[in-house]
């Protein structure tokens, strides 16, 4: 097993009249290589599961172990576990002052260490596949909004991550655009084993995964 997620819960204002019960008790183990859709409404506690498994959230308890150890606990876990995730934001989350490939390459540069010149490669490779190459030079803000979420894929699949963790990865493209995408996210996930989880209140894209998770109300109902 990659990765469980035990008893998780984290709550908002608590215990106070406010108090807020986001995931209540989640429970969800994950295999190496598996694609899992996490499908919920809006304010179901999705997006904020996948906060915390990516640790951008801290749960309020319960434990999240990645190979078997508790990341949560675990003394330099939390930086070593990031290395390994890869992540797209529903919100792009693009450097606004850097051009496309800069934002596909700054990170494997810092946080991975790799040379300037496999980065840019790694890069190109996906900036291709996600049909933004010819935009190298630009910045976000000349971007679409599609445009943008297919550089922020190409950025997190260009770090070749253990886990790729997508926050409604194809909100902003158009119906083929997703299929597309999305085959190329699994269609890599399997070349390398990546494990993936992808968040989506789409019936008809959650039905690419391996399996289909629904949450209401900070609750697993179906796994």
């Amino acid at each position: 097993m990659l990765i469980e997620i035990k008893n998780i819960y984290k709550i908002y204002n608590e215990g106070k009249e406010s108090e807020v019960r986001a995931l209540d008790g989640v429970t969800l183990s994950i295999d190496r290589g598996e694609f899992v859709a996490i499908i919920g409404a809006s304010g179901s506690g999705k997006s904020t599961l996948l906060r915390c498994v990516n640790l951008l959230e801290t749960p309020t308890s319960g434990e999240i172990t990645f190979h078997g150890e508790n990341i949560l606990t675990r003394k330099g876990g939390a930086a070593a576990y990031r290395t390994k995730v890869g992540m797209v934001f529903q919100s792009f989350n693009l450097f606004n002052n850097m051009s496309v490939l800069d934002n596909c390459t700054v990170g494997q540069i810092k946080v991975l260490k790799k040379s300037a010149a496999e980065a840019k490669e790694l890069a190109m490779k996906y900036l291709t596949k996600v049909g933004m190459a010819p935009y190298i030079n630009a910045r976000p803000r000349q971007l679409s909004g599609g445009q943008k979420q297919r550089v922020a894929i190409a950025r997190a699949l260009a770090t070749k991550p253990a886990i790729l963790l997508a926050d409604e990865p194809t909100g902003n493209l158009d119906s083929k655009t997703s299929q597309d995408v999305l085959s190329l996210m699994k269609v890599t996930g399997q070349k390398f084993a990546q494990t993936m989880v992808m968040i989506t209140h789409n019936e008809e894209i959650a039905q690419m995964a391996d399996r289909i998770v629904r949450i209401e109300d900070g609750r697993i109902v179906t796994r």
